[in-house]
Formats: structure tokens, C-alpha cells, sequence
């Protein structure tokens, strides 16, 4: 029987370089995103791949994917869907802010939960939550919720990983905390200057090495895993202003 995977998030950026090289690898594909079009447009080009067209910031999209997972036999299960925002906390859209912490971190939690319980009836499988570097540093000014929304993902992460670990459980934990990388995100998120990115293609191949090692924590690029590695050397406040000075550089001006 063929492998399966499935990924949120998939019509573009990581979510996407993963799917192509995991439909290299044989792996069947269950595509998850909001977009239909573009998400029939990928499954037709990759081949071998069934879409799921679900807006996961809404509770009963959600249910919806975790009745049709119990019906799956999947081995690999990619939390990818998310976004983030950049602006002036007290002049961001509180909206755009909710739907951000509903789709980072409670729809996130669910399907680690859901997921773990269905792979552990199937006798084992990967989880790869995909979090941010922002979760593993101190947060940063002008991107305020996007950085808790990534530390919140990256501490249950590494609880319930360990606790599988503990447990000797068949089910392997990951979380992937990537740099920038060059994707849609940017958009998104009203950023108008990024620093430069990894491509998403080197970041989805990485992760996905280190998922199959079975790796808790996954930082992709020489150059980020510097930054966090010394960054517990400095102090937080110091580490907070470093952040926000960067982080107001991508403002667009208009919302300066």
C-alpha cells in the first residue's frame, strides 16, 4: 500500500516544496488549503494526490478534516497552515490578529492532538509542525502576535515530543523553525522590506531529512542556527530591541 501524506497549508511556499518532494518520494498526497483552484492545480501537476479545500481558521472546516482523517491511513502529517502580520501593535486588525492565533496555534493544537491519537492506532508516523526562528527567540516588536502565536508552537512542541520520547511511543515529533524564506508569507503578512530568505525548496528538503531522523528541533540554514545558538548568550532586553529594530524595517510605509 502506498504511503500517504498530508499537509496544510500546501498551495504554496514550504507546504508546497514539501508536497513535490515527497510525491518524488512516492508518498501519496493529501493537499489541505483554502484555495481550490490553485490546490487543483498542484494535485494535477504532481499526480498521485487528493485535495482537501477546508479554511482551517474555522472550527467546523476542522472537524471536518479530522472526520476525514479517521478514514486515511497516512504515515506523515505536516501542520503548515498559518500566517503572520507586521505593524504597530496598537494599529493592527484585531480581526486579522484573531484569525492568526486561531490558525497558528488552536488549530495547530488540535491537529497534533487528533493526529498523534490516529498515528498511534496506526502504529506510528511523523508529525512536522512548522514554527518559526521567531519561536525560539524573545518577541519581537512590530510582529508581536506572530512571534507569541511561534512560541507557543515551538514549547508544546518540545513538551510533547519529549513526552513521547518518555512514553516510547511509535509517534515522532517535529518542529521546524525556519529564517526567513523566500515565499508568499511576505505578502501576507504587509511586509514590504524582508531580509534575505532561504529558498523554500532548501528548507522543505532539509526539514523533511530531519524529520526522518526523527529530529525535535529543526533550524534550517548555517546562518540561523548561529544567530540562535548565540542568542542565548545575550540578554532578552537587548535580544528584543535587536528584534524590533529589524522587524520595523519591513513596515510598509504606509502603515509607519
Amino acid at each position: 500500500m502506498k504511503k500517504i501524506a498530508v499537509i496544510t497549508g500546501a498551495s504554496s511556499g514550504i507546504g508546497f516544496a514539501m508536497a513535490k518532494i515527497l510525491s518524488n518520494q512516492g508518498y501519496g498526497l493529501v493537499l489541505v488549503a483554502r484555495r481550490e483552484k490553485r490546490l487543483q492545480e498542484i494535485a494535477k501537476t504532481l499526480g498521485n494526490s487528493q485535495i482537501f479545500v477546508a479554511d482551517l481558521s474555522n472550527e467546523a472546516e476542522c472537524v471536518r478534516l479530522e472526520d476525514f482523517l479517521k478514514s486515511v491511513d497516512f504515515e506523515i502529517f505536516i501542520n503548515n497552515a498559518g500566517f503572520g502580520d507586521c505593524g504597530n501593535f496598537l494599529e493592527s486588525d484585531l480581526e486579522k490578529e484573531k484569525s492568526m492565533i486561531t490558525l497558528n496555534i488552536w488549530t495547530l493544537h488540535r491537529f497534533t492532538k487528533a493526529v498523534a491519537q490516529i498515528l498511534e492506532r496506526h502504529g506510528g508516523g511523523f508529525i512536522l509542525n512548522v514554527a518559526s526562528s521567531a519561536g525560539l527567540l524573545p518577541g519581537g516588536p512590530y510582529m508581536a502576535t506572530y512571534y507569541a502565536t511561534k512560541a507557543y508552537v515551538t514549547s508544546l512542541s518540545l513538551a510533547v515530543a519529549r513526552e513521547f520520547k518518555e512514553k516510547q511511543s511509535p509517534v515522532s515529533l517535529s518542529c521546524l523553525c525556519p529564517g526567513p524564506v523566500d515565499t508568499e508569507f511576505n505578502q501576507v503578512a504587509n511586509v514590504e522590506f524582508a531580509l534575505p530568505g532561504i529558498s523554500a525548496e532548501f528548507c522543505a528538503a532539509y526539514a523533511l531529512k530531519q524529520m526522518f531522523r526523527r529530529k525535535t528541533i529543526i533550524v534550517p540554514g548555517f546562518m540561523m542556527k548561529l544567530a540562535v545558538f548565540f542568542a542565548r548568550f545575550l540578554p532578552r532586553k537587548l535580544l528584543v530591541a535587536i528584534a524590533g529594530r529589524q522587524q520595523k524595517k519591513k513596515i510598509k510605509k504606509s502603515n509607519v
